[in-house]
């Protein structure tokens, strides 16, 4: 994707050979910034801190960061370690889980001197997948919108609602449910996205709308209670959203709020749907509510927030009165009965076992 003219991903290897580099998402959308990872524990704090976040980014940005723990520590503990400290970052986004199985089932057989070097190119063919998968998510998903439009009056905007960032900037590049919209746009089908804002942190205000201003395409940020007045007024014709860990059953667990989306869109009859790319889906699970662990983050990203000031600087406010508790869970799950359909890079399948069976017989 393109910021100011120049294409970037989320994630890359240094020029140095020896550090991997990241759009640090905590400045956006107020300032662009690269921030540099050379260790495990740069890499960590990036994870946790949500420098990187999305779930497709963070597996990504977890690879890398076996290959940096391995420059250090190729021994069997190096690898356990590094394993277990990334692991523990963030306990929600399967895809955090996927690609560090991944390499040390890779790497974990090779010789020590030759780990550093395999999970390195490994960390590089995992990138290029995401992008891969992405692009797929987008040729899926781009009849939906389509088939909207061939609906309407000529010119007639189709309008989509999107909640949190599952854009280019929660993956390697061209992003989720960021990824049909982006087609179609390309295309020439006037679309229009209603972009939640996505309390706490204003992933929808913050991130999704900086991408879709750098790209072009038509939207509003409306505060996370608008979704279902518009709904029952006609100005959705469909929602898609992302996910963290989607079960094998399709179940769907995404940000906070994503479910209150979907009983919006059940009950006034508008289709919900889902980019779900393979790595997301977890075959292990069938229970989303009962089984998925839901991540509880701090509380001052509830009773804070951060904004640009007419000076130009940039200021924390605290919102409720001093001394009063705050929760912070960052994820709910989805029903499948609430889904309409699953977007993944294989096609588009309902949200129910025996779909996502045939759409992946391998599983």
């Amino acid at each position: 994707m393109n910021v100011s003219g120049q294409p970037y991903r989320t994630i890359w290897p240094a020029a140095d050979g020896s550090s991997v580099e990241i759009i640090d998402q905590t400045q956006l959308p107020h300032a662009f910034a690269i921030a540099r990872l050379t260790s495990l524990d740069d890499t960590a704090h990036a994870i946790r801190a949500m420098l990187v976040r999305g779930a497709p980014l963070i597996g990504a940005t977890a690879a890398w960061g076996v290959w940096l723990a391995l420059c250090r520590d190729a021994t069997d503990s190096g690898l356990a370690h590094a394993h277990a400290t990334l692991l523990a970052t963030r306990p929600t986004a399967v895809n955090l889980r996927w690609a560090l199985d991944r390499v040390r089932a890779h790497v974990g057989t090779l010789a020590p001197a030759a780990r550093a070097g395999a999970a390195r190119r490994l960390a590089v063919e995992i990138c290029d997948e995401d992008v891969a998968l992405n692009r797929g998510i987008a040729t899926t998903g781009l009849p939906l919108i389509q088939a909207i439009a061939a609906r309407k009056k000529p010119g007639e905007r189709v309008n989509i609602l999107t909640h949190c960032n599952a854009g280019w900037l929660a993956t390697v590049d061209v992003g989720t449910a960021t990824a049909p919209i982006y087609a179609a746009h390309d295309a020439g089908v006037p679309v229009h996205v209603w972009v939640d804002e996505t309390r706490p942190r204003n992933q929808g205000a913050s991130l999704t709308a900086w991408e879709l201003l750098n790209h072009g395409v038509p939207h509003t940020v409306i505060a996370d209670n608008a979704g279902g007045h518009l709904m029952q007024h006609g100005q959705v014709d469909l929602v898609i959203v992302g996910t963290d860990r989607t079960t094998a059953n399709g179940d769907v667990c995404n940000k906070i709020g994503t479910y209150l989306k979907a009983l919006a869109a059940h009950d006034t009859g508008v289709p919900f749907y889902v980019a779900a790319p393979s790595p997301s889906i977890d075959w292990t699970l069938r229970d989303g509510r009962r089984e998925i662990p839901i991540e509880e983050r701090p509380p001052r990203e509830v009773t804070h927030l951060a904004g640009r000031l007419p000076d130009g600087t940039i200021a924390t406010v605290a919102l409720p009165p001093e001394g009063s508790p705050a929760a912070n869970p960052a994820f709910d799950v989805t029903p499948a009965r609430l889904v309409t359909g699953l977007i993944t890079e294989r096609g588009l399948c309902a949200a129910n076992a025996d779909a996502l069976q045939k759409l992946f017989p391998e599983r």
